[in-house]
């Protein structure tokens, strides 16, 4: 079976966040994908299949070691950059992606690929219990806090919104503490700085390198509240030595969520 590794939010292999994909992954078990996302050992995998829905190019069901998604950022992008180096041809301008989520649309800008944000499944104010517990993880006073909201669009992110980008580099997390949480923070950086936000995502015991599912509903929520500008660049990864590169717009009523890619393996995957 073909297969893909591609760096997602970089343009310089190693700097993003990697993301395997299998080709043409029809007839393969739900076990069999679960355990081939165990063995790769990132953030997730993706299966690529024949779409069920008239309008999509493609199906894609995505993969973490512990379980699947309806929908992930960083996924979308990398299995629209394997598909398309595979040959795939959209059947318009723009691909369709099918997913667990529904149809998410994935755009091109040159070399850049972008996705429509899905509407949230929760969204609002965060509960004082939960926030409290969170704070607790997170090591951050009840003054630290500016601002916080579910941005949930599949995975279950929590958002937090801190003072500036220094505080979000600055935070240490308790894991034990952190328990069932999915944490994302985010802090402005000072003005005419390269990137706006600085972010970083907590799931368990991991930080993830770059999240698309998570900057996706933070600009959704950061722009809608006035404290983001229409377009915006968010950095994310600092803290693990990565160079990952969020690009975030409204435009035409949607929020796109956008960045380079590389492919950096291509080759065969014994899993028949």
């Amino acid at each position: 079976m073909r297969f893909s590794q591609v760096d997602v939010f970089t343009d310089e292999l190693t700097l993003g966040n990697a993301l395997a994909v299998v080709h043409d992954a029809e007839g393969l078990s739900d076990d069999k994908m679960a355990a081939f996302a165990r063995w790769t050992n990132l953030s997730e995998t993706t299966f690529l299949l024949p779409p069920a829905h008239a309008e999509a190019d493609y199906r894609v069901r995505i993969f973490t070691v512990e379980r699947e998604l309806p929908f992930a950022g960083h996924p979308t992008l990398g299995s629209a950059r394997a598909w398309l180096e595979a040959g795939g041809t959209p059947k318009s301008e723009d691909l369709v992606q099918e997913c667990g989520a529904g149809l998410v649309r994935v755009r091109r800008t040159g070399e850049r690929l972008a996705f429509a944000a899905p509407p949230l499944t929760r969204g609002g104010p965060v509960a004082p219990e939960d926030l409290a517990a969170v704070r607790k993880a997170l090591h951050l006073a009840e003054s630290d806090v500016v601002d916080a909201q579910w941005a949930d669009n599949g995975p279950g992110w929590l958002a937090v919104l801190l003072a500036d980008a220094d505080a979000v580099l600055a935070v240490e997390r308790d894991v034990a503490a952190l328990g069932k949480y999915k944490v994302g923070i985010v802090g402005p950086h000072p003005a005419g700085s390269p990137a706006a936000f600085e972010v970083r995502a907590f799931t368990g015991q991991v930080e993830d390198p770059v999240t698309g599912s998570l900057n996706a509903a933070i600009g959704q929520w950061l722009i809608a509240s006035g404290r983001a500008p229409e377009s915006y660049v968010a950095a994310q990864g600092t803290r693990l030595g990565r160079r990952g590169r969020v690009h975030v717009e409204r435009a035409e009523g949607d929020v796109w969520v956008g960045g380079d890619t590389v492919v950096g393996i291509a080759g065969q995957v014994a899993l028949r």
